[in-house]
């Protein structure tokens, strides 16, 4: 069998059981099942299947995963992420556009520690874009701010998502978790130049409003007691990674930790709270470690098979630069994420993009971070974009798909002038993980 007929054989069996509506993890499982028995013996290779997914499953590289998500699910059932947004809120005062910053802000921090892009942009447009609408924000002024923080939260750790990309590509967990800080504060400020041309150009956007006062002590006050110790957890951990004195994985068990010791000293932690917490994180890791099980097969069954090494061979024979393969790559990232969701994408490229990547000749963390810039970009790109769907289902009856894409652009843009910096300078990703 040609290595593409191997290729079209494991790939599309996959895409036609996600089109029939089979869950993600199931779909891989059982291409896998069918690609095991077919190139691999019958079954004894379905057996040696199996080994290697379990194999896959002790990793010590997953355990940050379901630790990062426990850490999200106390902070926001607990009320602590509320807390963090009210006080920025207040923080703010008169400032124009005040509540889109207090959504970045606010909304990145949250967003981090979910590490769900489809969760925060339903939980932040359900709750932000109603209130914005009542101040009489203009749509683009609601809607962009919350499509654009799902940019920040795949990158700046703890990030779940890098996590599991690392763990796929065999790359460094640490070094791609600490290689997203710059970029990640660079399009922070992207953003906040954004929300502030908007308003200077066009003041009735976000139009002022009566709030409370606030003297300098009170100021402080909120400071210290709801901003500081919820960023103090993130803060911490970030730290200790890039001093070499704690793991990645020490690192989520001291951040979940530190967030149930917060809850305890802020009297919030409830048996409800925990329980919602728990059950929330289990769902999600459940997902991605049957995700990691099918995985760990699925990209040997590509080498096996000789798919992988055809591609890349096929790739390669086109004499194009290898910035422009990174290009090619990218689009095809854009193109899927307009009918799959970002694991399904990781699934699908992972075993294919990094080997390819290897033979150009790119460093793995920075090709990886390129790759989770382009796996969220893709998620708003219209016209179909999963999360201008998600906005669509959460934000005001009123509002049109147009408005939506209006307001996802200018926060692509972002991500895009992000993605063409790292390409040029890629010591603004390499620089921290060197030191």
């Amino acid at each position: 069998m040609e290595w593409f007929e191997a290729l079209g054989l494991l790939i599309g069996s996959v895409l036609i059981l996600m089109a029939i509506g089979m869950p993600v993890a199931l779909a891989f499982l059982a291409a896998n099942i069918v690609g095991a028995w077919f190139f691999m013996g019958g079954a004894r290779g379905v057996t040696l299947m199996l080994d290697n997914g379990f194999g896959g499953l002790t990793n010590f590289a997953l355990v940050p995963i379901p630790l990062f998500l426990l850490m999200g699910e106390i902070f926001f059932h607990t009320g602590l992420g509320a807390r963090m947004f009210n006080a920025i809120d207040k923080l703010l005062g008169r400032l124009p556009g005040r509540l889109s910053y207090v959504t970045v802000l606010g909304g990145t921090a949250f967003s981090t520690l979910s590490g769900s892009s489809m969760g925060s942009t339903a939980l932040l447009g359900s709750l932000m874009v109603p209130e914005m609408t009542k101040r009489g924000y203009k749509k683009h002024m609601s809607i962009g701010p919350i499509l654009g923080t799902g940019g920040l939260a795949i990158i700046i750790p703890p990030s779940a998502l890098a996590v599991l990309l690392a763990t796929l590509a065999r790359i460094d967990v640490g070094a791609l978790l600490i290689a997203g800080i710059i970029p990640g504060l660079i399009l922070a400020s992207f953003y906040i130049a954004t929300i502030y041309i908007q308003t200077k150009l066009d003041p009735g956007a976000a139009p002022a409003y009566d709030v409370e006062t606030l003297d300098l002590g009170q100021k402080f006050g909120l400071l210290f007691k709801d901003i500081l110790p919820m960023l103090s957890v993130m803060v911490l951990i970030v730290i200790g990674m890039v001093g070499g004195l704690i793991t990645p994985s020490e690192a989520a068990a001291f951040g979940a930790l530190g967030v149930l010791i917060l809850a305890v000293v802020f009297r919030c932690l409830t048996w409800e709270a925990m329980k919602r917490s728990i059950i929330g994180a289990l769902r999600v890791t459940l997902m991605a470690y049957l995700i990691v099980f099918g995985s760990a097969t699925f990209s040997q069954l590509l080498a096996f098979s000789g798919a992988s090494s055809g591609l890349i061979r096929w790739a390669t024979s086109f004499d194009l630069a290898p910035i422009a393969m990174l290009l090619v790559m990218f689009g095809v990232l854009l193109l899927l994420g307009m009918f799959m969701e970002q694991i399904s994408m990781m699934l699908l490229t992972v075993p294919i993009f990094f080997p390819l990547a290897t033979t150009l000749g790119f460093d793995p963390v920075w090709f990886g971070l390129i790759i989770l810039l382009a796996l969220e970009i893709s998620f708003t790109t219209p016209p179909f974009g999963l999360l201008l769907f998600v906005m669509k289902g959460v934000a005001p009856k009123d509002t049109t798909m147009r408005e939506i894409y209006g307001s996802a652009v200018p926060y692509m843009a972002c991500s895009m002038l992000l993605v063409a910096l790292l390409i040029l300078f890629p010591q603004l990703a390499l620089w921290l993980p060197g030191l």
